[in-house]
């Protein structure tokens, strides 16, 4: 009879290999626990990939764990939905104690990347203990630092093929034809969040609850200004600058 673990023989040997080397590489890299901060549109969901991949971390989006507690039915995840089902925010020690079980993944081992967390001071400092009480701290805090008008240009210009998710910028990729798709020729479409008056709103709330969150974490020296209204290699490069040092 069949064991239903995997065994080692049917996995192919190149992905053997890759992970080999995967975890030789990791072995080498300094642990690290990053908080990325910015506000829509400043190239967070761009970098995190590439330094989560660099530096074999974690990347923890509280949004999505939050879903996907609530999709597992997790004991936090059932708390959460009945708050969302009442229409409350979810409080901040449930959020923490979601981080916290995300922590205990293997994934997680040599750290992690924190985004959309923490948004308040008091949630910042919720943060701080739960580290506190695992031994380990925050060591950088990434400030995706951009004019509100250049973020104004970047997302009122992005328009999208709804049927395929082929993205265009009327600026940094124009479609060839003004509003519609190269390839089928059909209407693209704009995301509901991403007009003018959608953006003013999101970005006087990031200003109002996240500007004393960076204040929080500068007075502890760990804070980098990054220059995220430049091409994404030149940010990636300053990242890596960072991080290094």
């Amino acid at each position: 009879m069949a064991s239903s673990s995997v065994n080692l023989e049917d996995v192919p040997l190149m992905d053997l290999m890759m992970e080999l080397l995967r975890r030789m590489k990791c072995s080498t890299k300094p642990d690290k626990r990053l908080i990325l901060i910015g506000p829509p549109g400043s190239g967070k969901g761009t970098q995190s990939p590439v330094i989560k991949d660099e530096y074999c971390l974690c990347h923890l989006a509280t949004g999505d764990m939050l879903r996907a507690a609530v999709a597992a039915k997790t004991p936090l995840g059932i708390k959460a939905k009945q708050a969302m089902d009442k229409g409350e925010l979810v409080s901040d020690d449930l959020v923490v104690g979601i981080i916290d079980e995300a922590l205990k993944k293997p994934s997680c081992q040599k750290g992690f990347i924190l985004d959309g967390f923490p948004r308040t001071v008091v949630q910042a400092e919720k943060l701080d203990e739960l580290l506190k009480s695992r031994g380990v701290k925050v060591d950088k805090v990434l400030n995706f630092a951009i004019d509100d008008s250049i973020l104004e240009e970047r997302i009122t210009g992005r328009w999208m093929h709804p049927a395929s998710g082929r993205t265009y910028h009327t600026k940094y990729a124009p479609p060839k034809v003004p509003g519609v798709d190269d390839v089928t020729g059909e209407p693209l479409i704009q995301r509901k969040d991403d007009t003018a008056a959608v953006l003013k709103s999101r970005l006087e709330a990031f200003h109002k609850q996240t500007e004393p969150v960076i204040d929080y974490y500068s007075k502890k020296s760990i804070v980098a200004n990054l220059p995220a209204d430049k091409p994404p290699k030149e940010v990636t490069a300053e990242i890596q600058k960072v991080l290094s040092s």
